[in-house]
């Protein structure tokens, strides 16, 4: 019989929990349709706000600090590694090794208690700091189901007193039941108000004790791993002077792509060779059986002969007033005439041949009586084309192709760029040293490849 009375007492507090619900169901509905009043408080309802925007940022920190934590033990397991290396390479006869591993079981040490420390400072206390939010977000929902409860008892109260026929009996039961529904939510309204206002200024000097400690404690940390840096620093100083001999030399990246000039030496190879059989080819005969005038013009190597450059009577002036107008005459006539060699030349060499190699052009200031005319020019037409900055060796640098450029220490080299960006090979540059570029003005003989990591870039 008392297990059947059991049975009764929790089949009758399961019905009674249903009705609640569907109480609190039907008070909703209403109120959200309007036709019923509801209670609001907006002080609480701020406060309420408050406690959500609280918790989110606890949470929030609580999650970045995890992160963090896990960052600290990661890099300590990436210290200990590299300080376990160090001790395998550091060989026992080398000056320091002592030290050396006594240099790294403090690193372990100084790493193992600092991530102890931010655990115990931090993260418990962040911890302890958000446990007490759960209970007192169960108590709002539940503050919340009891201001329902208390304005379903106040509508009934109220619908009782105002129906035409009115029943004492019920009317006295449904103003017990409202009192003693204002009664539970009073009780626990007071104590929220009073408990998430403290909640809420409590926040300030729980980020600040937070972050003072793991400042504190990253302070105190580094200022020790300062001291271990500087003491290693010191072993292997003493390791380098000891054997300063054996310096560590600086190597140029590999070229892993095709020789730069090998396309323009194939060129230059095929035009040498079919040169000497263009000269030895004939015109063929007028139809009128005239004599062939050959011109007095001639190239070799694309380069005019002296004699081409001279006009009749350039140097004879009409009057021994005008000496400097016949000079001038004399040079317009010999430059007309060199740029019609020149034009013949290449139309031979285009007729000839499609792979030629690009003849460049370069132009020099005119002197009159040793000045330069358009002295304001810039830098830079000083320049080889396509100047880009210059660089200095900071090492000598061996060649080890005939594209490659011979480098000193101290060496200025103007960087240019590559015909075809495609050939350049990773941490190398074309250029041509500033030298060969002043004496020869050349830059299809001058100029090179070099690595990159032996300079330093000066403009």
């Amino acid at each position: 019989m008392a297990e059947l009375g059991s049975k009764g007492v929790t089949a009758g507090k399961i019905a009674s929990n249903v009705q609640k619900k569907l109480t609190r169901a039907q008070e909703k509905v209403l109120q959200k349709l309007g036709k019923a009043d509801e209670t609001k408080d907006e002080q609480f309802e701020q406060c309420v706000q408050n406690f959500n925007k609280q918790l989110s940022e606890g949470t929030r920190l609580q999650k970045d600090l995890r992160t963090y934590l896990a960052s600290v033990k990661a890099m300590h397991e990436a210290s200990k590694k590299l300080t376990e290396c160090l001790q395998e390479v550091y060989e026992p006869d080398w000056p320091g090794r002592d030290d050396t591993n006594k240099i790294a079981e403090n690193n372990d040490l100084l790493w193992t208690d600092f991530h102890q420390k931010l655990v115990d400072q931090a993260l418990l206390t962040m911890d302890t700091y958000l446990g007490q939010f759960p209970d007192i977000k169960s108590r709002i929902a539940k503050r919340g189901r009891k201001l329902v409860d208390y304005d379903s008892a106040r509508h009934h109260f109220e619908a009782l007193q105002t129906a035409k026929k009115k029943d004492e009996t019920k009317i006295a039961k449904a103003e017990e039941e409202l009192v003693k529904a204002q009664k539970v939510f009073e009780e626990m309204n007071v104590d929220l108000q009073e408990e998430l206002p403290s909640l809420w200024n409590s926040r300030v000097g729980f980020y600040v004790n937070t972050f003072q400690s793991i400042a504190g404690l990253e302070e105190n940390f580094h200022k020790e791993m300062s001291k271990l840096n500087q003491n290693l620093h010191d072993v292997l100083l003493g390791l380098d002077k000891q054997y300063s001999g054996n310096a560590f030399p600086v190597k140029a990246q590999p070229r892993k792509k095709t020789k730069l000039f090998a396309r323009l030496r194939k060129k230059m190879s095929r035009y040498r060779d079919s040169t000497p059989a263009k000269a030895n080819k004939s015109p063929s005969p007028p139809p009128d059986g005239s004599p062939i005038t050959s011109p007095e013009t001639k190239t070799v190597n694309h380069e005019l002969e002296p004699s081409t450059l001279e006009a009749p009577g350039a140097s004879i002036p009409k009057s021994p007033s005008q000496p400097a107008e016949a000079a001038h005459a004399g040079a317009e006539a010999a430059g007309s005439e060199a740029a019609a060699g020149a034009e013949a030349s290449k139309t031979e060499a285009d007729s000839g041949s499609s792979s030629l190699p690009a003849v460049v052009v370069e132009t020099f200031p005119a002197t009159v009586n040793g000045t330069v005319e358009g002295g304001a020019s810039s830098e830079r037409s000083d320049m080889p084309p396509g100047f880009l900055f210059k660089v200095q060796a900071m090492h000598d640098y061996v060649a080890t192709d005939s594209d490659e450029l011979q480098l000193k220490a101290g060496d200025v080299v103007l960087v240019i760029p590559f015909e075809n960006p495609e050939e350049q090979d990773e941490g190398w540059l074309m250029g041509v040293k500033e030298s060969d570029w002043i004496q020869h003005k050349e830059l299809d003989q001058c100029r090179g490849v070099f690595p990159e990591n032996f300079t330093e870039r000066v403009q």
